[in-house]
């Protein structure tokens, strides 16, 4: 049998939290949550997520600075990490991408294909690591 996909979601408003695991967990997702930048740095050592879905607008260090952060460790650059915010305007994908984000998401979200949405985001390759 498959194993679970990881999704790490870093959000500062404990709602959104609530609710995308809720979502993510009943399509049989293992779901793991952070508030902010550090405590998301420390999950995903800990958890080791397939993928990330990143709020742009935090305090302190935002979701944009993160992202690029994740992916220029070469022990995280192969994490997916999709821009998740409320905030798109036009042109603003291009800047998300810019920073690394490997797709984008709006909120607030509809739980009936939400998690077909996160799935879409996942890479198709082989897995990292596999030799081939």
């Amino acid at each position: 049998m498959n194993e679970p996909i990881r999704v790490l979601v870093v959000d500062d408003n404990a709602m959104n939290l609530e609710l995308t695991s809720y979502a993510l967990a009943g399509a049989g997702f293992e779901v793991a949550c952070a508030s902010d930048a550090p405590q998301a740095e420390l999950r995903i050592a800990e958890f080791g997520p397939q993928l990330i879905l990143m709020d742009i607008q935090m305090p302190g260090v935002d979701g944009l600075t993160l992202a690029r952060r994740i992916k220029a460790d070469p022990a995280t650059a192969h994490i997916a990490v999709v821009a998740f915010t409320a905030y798109a305007m036009k042109g603003d994908e291009a800047t998300m991408r810019a920073a690394g984000c490997d797709g984008y998401i709006s909120k607030p979200i509809d739980v009936r294909n939400f998690a077909d949405r996160v799935r879409a985001c996942l890479p198709t390759g082989p897995p990292v690591g596999n030799a081939g």
